[in-house]
């Protein structure tokens, strides 16, 4: 099992408080701070006792009030980081409840983590909500919602497998049916594969998606933005308060083909979702901050449409 901080290699594997697993929990934590009366941003009421189940120290006493958040050397301040994950969630939210309102009733969560949308979103009577992610986070979700008398409100359907393996054929073994229009998102998962594996993850969602389809995703333009000065920065920060984690040793570096680019070029129709005009949309005001700036140019949302 991989640790915090351990580097990246083929065939690793993890689990949600380690390697690329605990930035999972990391985004649950982000979740349900942004969830938090007086002034909540979102309505993710199981992030907070799924990232306490997982019992990560660092992220139960972030949630508990005892990291700084508010300290100086905080890569994102409490507000900062709230709205962030605001837009983000938001912005795969709306994605999927406007393809459900326009009549798609399939739809794949790819490298669902943590992901609770299968639970707290209104899907139409009908839809079927396909979660892929590897068996261990698929089973450990599952039991501890269960646990909670949490009940999906859509047809949740759990495919658990590692997205290396033929993830493809489990899915279409578990129902999935390719000539139905889908619904995909590949959130925060593209920076975590190796430049060939993302092109061959959108084309394996081409392959399986008729006309009508739609997909939502990140698009990377600069792998930089994991190793430069504040990105170091903010690993420093992050060790100070006790939370081992390099990303950088996590994403997988070197030239890749923005997935833009590659969507526009295998017959899709691509949306730019600029950070900016999420920020606006959402009723948020981009921040004066450095790692904003950083990512806000090398990484940023589309979607797209299947002709």
């Amino acid at each position: 099992m991989s640790t915090l901080g351990s580097a990246r290699t083929e065939g690793d594997s993890w689990d949600l408080a380690s390697s690329v697993g605990a930035t999972a929990t990391m985004i649950a934590a982000s979740r349900a701070l942004a969830s938090r009366a007086p002034d909540p941003l979102l309505d993710d009421r199981f992030a907070d006792p799924l990232v306490r189940a997982v019992g990560h120290p660092f992220f139960v006493r972030m949630l508990d009030g005892e990291i700084p958040l508010e300290s100086d050397d905080m890569p994102l301040t409490l507000q900062q980081r709230r709205e962030q994950i605001a837009v983000r969630t938001r912005f795969f939210d709306d994605f999927l409840t406007s393809a459900t309102a326009a009549g798609i009733r399939q739809a794949v969560i790819l490298a669902a983590g943590l992901d609770a949308r299968a639970y707290r979103l209104p899907w139409p009577a009908g839809t079927v909500v396909y979660e892929v992610d590897q068996p261990e986070v698929i089973a450990f979700k599952g039991g501890t919602l269960a646990r909670l008398g949490a009940e999906p409100t859509a047809e949740r359907r759990t495919v658990g497998i590692d997205l290396r393996d033929d993830w493809p054929k489990a899915l279409r073994d578990n129902g999935f049916d390719p000539a139905a229009a889908t619904a995909w998102i590949a959130e925060g998962l593209l920076p975590y594969l190796p430049p060939q594996a993302q092109d061959r993850l959108l084309d394996n969602i081409s392959a399986l998606s008729a006309p009508g389809s739609r997909l939502a995703t990140e698009n990377i333009t600069d792998m930089g933005v994991f190793t430069d000065e504040r990105a170091r920065a903010m690993r420093t920060t992050w060790r100070k308060h006790g939370l081992d984690i390099d990303v950088a040793e996590l994403v997988w570096h070197g030239e890749r083909q923005p997935a833009g680019d590659h969507l526009a070029a295998t017959g899709w129709v691509v949306t730019p979702h600029p950070t900016e005009r999420l920020y606006a949309d959402y009723g948020f005001a981009v921040p004066d901050n450095e790692i904003v700036k950083a990512f806000r140019h090398a990484i940023t949302y589309i979607s797209a449409e299947r002709g």
